[in-house]
């Protein structure tokens, strides 16, 4: 019965990581409906740059958090300004910027690794405490993971509810040629979610850096989790992607048991 706690409890806080992250693929995702696998590096140069300026430059970790966000929405702005974007003005058909993600993906990964080297980079100041709840464990890190979900889909929600953008958003999730024909700037609204959806890769980022250190493949499992769980959680939908990572939280730590 202990161990089916521990495991519980395990999946919760795992399906809270992969909840966030399908929350920020999957908006990106239903509004503009690229595939956005380079999704996956731009979590990872998160947190290598979270890394290097509390490890290198000795910045408290909420800096460094503050770093990696804005480092992560350049990163996220950019792929669609410099890449996506040329492709939509030609309407080229939806398998190429698919492919070019897939590209960009390769390269950003290398070039972690040509900058920060191959070796897993950890926070050594970081006291991750435990905590105990009768026969359950949890440290501070994973508090963290399930309070981050909770604070940013409750602040995503209430942003496409009652702002404008917001509303624009959900526009142009629901049909976008209708939200052009209606006036919205579909242009902007793509920066917009390409800008929210990385910003959300950050913190989810730098918690796995303090839990487990960073490493230039650690994107690939986080691209892979948000994508499965924006696909089972239905597409569009915020509530959607949290019971999808959630699911496979639950199912990736039950399915021990």
């Amino acid at each position: 019965m202990d161990l089916a706690l521990q495991l519980l409890v395990n999946g919760v806080i795992n399906g809270s990581h992969y909840a966030l992250l399908g929350v920020g693929f999957g908006i990106i995702f239903a509004t503009t409906r690229i595939v956005h696998f380079a999704y996956g590096p731009v979590f990872t140069v998160a947190a290598y740059v979270a890394w290097y300026a509390a490890a290198v430059m000795g910045m408290p970790i909420a800096a460094a958090l503050l770093v990696a966000i804005l480092v992560a929405v350049l990163l996220g702005v950019g792929s669609y300004v410099l890449l996506y974007e040329p492709f939509e003005k030609r309407q080229a058909p939806h398998l190429v910027p698919l492919i070019a993600s897939l590209g960009l993906y390769i390269v950003l990964e290398n070039l972690v690794g040509i900058i920060f080297g191959s070796g897993v980079r950890v926070v050594r100041e970081f006291n991750n405490g435990i905590h105990f709840m009768g026969p359950v464990f949890f440290t501070t890190v994973h508090i963290w993971q399930v309070a981050l979900l909770v604070i940013l889909a409750a602040a995503l929600a209430a942003f496409l509810r009652w702002s404008s953008y917001g509303k624009a958003v959900l526009a142009m999730t629901d049909n976008i040629e209708m939200a052009r024909i209606i006036g919205i700037d579909t242009r902007k609204v793509a920066i917009l979610v390409f800008a929210i959806g990385s910003a959300i890769s950050a913190p989810s980022a730098v918690l796995i850096l303090l839990k487990d250190g960073a490493t230039t493949h650690m994107g690939f499992l986080a691209v892979f989790m948000a994508f499965v769980a924006v696909i089972v959680g239905g597409i569009g939908s915020i509530k959607g992607a949290i019971i999808g990572g959630f699911a496979l939280g639950m199912v990736e730590s039950l399915g021990m048991w």
